[in-house]
């Protein structure tokens, strides 16, 4: 029988920030092998996470991580949340079984790419010339 720390029960039994960000400035869905699909949405200002938001279908290891997660997360600067680690969620979390290990790994993982597509996106912004419509790379292939 597996035994969770009363904060994993809590996560579990209360999850903080769960929800679908409709307005979302950079958005990540994960699946693993056992079937858990972990989904995060990210609010960003002036280079801090303002918002941050999951959807999550998987076990109590897994919505107790992702809603941890989005606790060490929220309000942080984007290099401040892209350092947390699976460490970080397991320690606030008091703990998880061996076998459950890898949800807070992968709640990490998710809210990492859903950053890195806010990045992403930025990027494409800055790269992309103002004067270009539409299929601006097609037209920017071309020129070239």
């Amino acid at each position: 029988m597996n035994r969770y720390s009363s904060a994993v029960i809590d996560h579990f039994q209360n999850p903080r920030n769960w929800g679908k960000l409709e307005d979302a400035d950079g958005v990540a869905v994960l699946g693993e092998s056992c079937g858990d699909v972990f989904k995060f949405y990210v609010k960003i200002r002036n280079n801090r996470l303002v918002k941050v938001r999951y959807q999550v279908k998987g076990c109590p290891a897994a919505i107790a991580c992702c809603s941890m997660v989005s606790v060490l997360a929220e309000g942080k600067p984007i290099w401040e949340a892209l350092q947390i680690t699976n460490e970080d969620v397991e320690k606030a979390l008091g703990g998880l079984p061996p076998e459950k290990l890898h949800c807070s790994n992968f709640a990490a993982d998710a809210l990492h790419a859903a950053i890195e597509d806010y990045l992403y996106k930025e990027a494409e912004k800055k790269m992309a010339p103002k004067n270009v419509a539409g299929d601006g790379w097609k037209t920017l292939y071309l020129k070239s």
